[in-house]
């Protein structure tokens, strides 16, 4: 049984092994102490399925490198604030845009290399590591090579082909791959952690795809669930050619309208925050120059917002397409009678209609649609074109 904060990673038992050695021997390092040899690097790239908890594995490896005890203990103060985002020796790159820019990295780079204020070693976490340009790629690459004493780096990435991941960064980093955690662990996690009612938890596991986000949205948010089932009706109501562009239609104003929903109130408090920072909101004589930085600022703001909000549009929209090629895939499953778990056994009444009424090679040509939409509006083909020529597809299998 995992304890402290390794309790955040569901069913990653090998992943727990591995991360809490390093730590341990981390923490002799620190100590002046002769440490099991190769069980701690500086560089660390953590990879798995989306929802498998790369984030939090990261968050958890830093916590237990800033843990008093070396432990990941849980309760001591670098464990607490690298939990919370709030230590000063854990830096955290969250790609808000499409990508993470050269001077970004350059910036983080160089504070990296400086030694630990008050924790153990200056930890960096880049999530969304395959968003890396070039330019950042070859910036971070040198950090990588040369690394400081007390500095790791921890990157995050949905894959390991090179593709993702300079090659050149992939080859210099320890691996750690990550599994898609059991329904059991997940709706566990939801029934301890969330105090969501047993049975909903159970059907949010079993139709997650191994997401423990996912899983936890679907267990909390109606919406959410009204929007997969939004979704899921799409393969068999594509009955006249109209309804392809009513579909199209649902697919895009549900990823805008959660787009929206996620970012509304964060950006208005983050421009609150800037312009009382700026002194923009502030009266009386000799606040003109503030005002017009304040609002020179904001502008700058709104515009990496806008950035953030058409990342947040793509990665709904990419989730309703998994459910989409899930659905598929359950069909073919079922026409040929294989046996493997459904990805949507709460939909298997319509899978099983669709089986009885398409051929496995027109199911086949959907999923493939469905695969090239993703691929499509991941290469910044505008998703309404992408999602219907999909739905195109879809209709005439």
């Amino acid at each position: 049984m995992t304890i402290g904060v390794w309790n955040q990673l569901v069913g990653q038992e090998p992943a727990v092994e591995t991360l809490s050695a390093a730590a341990a021997a981390a923490a002799k390092i620190v100590a002046g102490e002769q440490a099991a040899s190769g069980a701690m690097t500086h560089a660390w790239l953590l990879t798995g399925p989306p929802g498998s908890g790369r984030s939090t594995a990261a968050r958890t490896f830093a916590a237990a490198l800033q843990c008093s005890t070396g432990l990941g203990c849980g309760s001591c103060t670098g464990c607490r604030t690298t939990m919370a985002g709030t230590h000063a020796d854990v830096r955290l790159v969250v790609p808000e845009g499409l990508s993470i820019s050269v001077a970004e990295m350059r910036a983080l780079v160089q504070a990296a290399a400086r030694r630990p204020t008050t924790g153990q070693w200056q930890v960096v976490i880049i999530e969304d590591a395959d968003r890396l340009t070039e330019g950042a790629s070859n910036a971070l690459l040198k950090a990588v090579e040369e690394p400081p004493d007390r500095t790791v780096f921890l990157l995050c990435a949905p894959s390991d082909h090179p593709e993702d991941v300079s090659v050149t960064i992939r080859s210099r980093c320890r691996l750690i791959n990550l599994r898609t955690p059991p329904p059991s662990a997940i709706a566990q996690v939801l029934i301890e952690r969330d105090q969501v009612p047993d049975d909903l938890a159970q059907w949010a596991a079993s139709v997650c795809g191994g997401h423990i986000g996912r899983a936890r949205r679907l267990a909390t948010d109606e919406g959410a669930r009204d929007r997969r089932a939004t979704v899921l009706r799409i393969p068999l109501g594509l009955n006249r050619p109209g309804d392809v562009f009513t579909s199209a239609d649902q697919l895009i104003s549900t990823a805008e309208a959660d787009a929206t929903g996620a970012s509304k109130d964060r950006d208005e408090h983050e421009k609150s925050e800037l312009r009382t920072a700026m002194g923009g909101d502030g009266v009386g004589k000799g606040v003109a120059g503030a005002k017009r930085a304040a609002e020179a600022a904001v502008k700058a703001l709104e515009k990496k917002q806008k950035s953030r909000a058409t990342r947040t549009q793509r990665d709904t929209l990419d989730l309703a397409l998994i459910d989409l090629a899930g659905f598929y895939r359950d069909v073919l499953i079922t026409s040929s009678r294989s046996g493997a778990v459904l990805t949507h056994p709460d939909h298997a009444r319509e899978i099983t209609t669709a089986a009885s009424q398409w051929t496995a090679e027109s199911t086949l040509r959907r999923l493939e649609a469905v695969l090239e939409c993703r691929e499509a509006i991941g290469l910044n083909v505008k998703p309404r074109i992408a999602v219907e020529a999909m739905i195109t597809t879809l209709r005439q299998g």
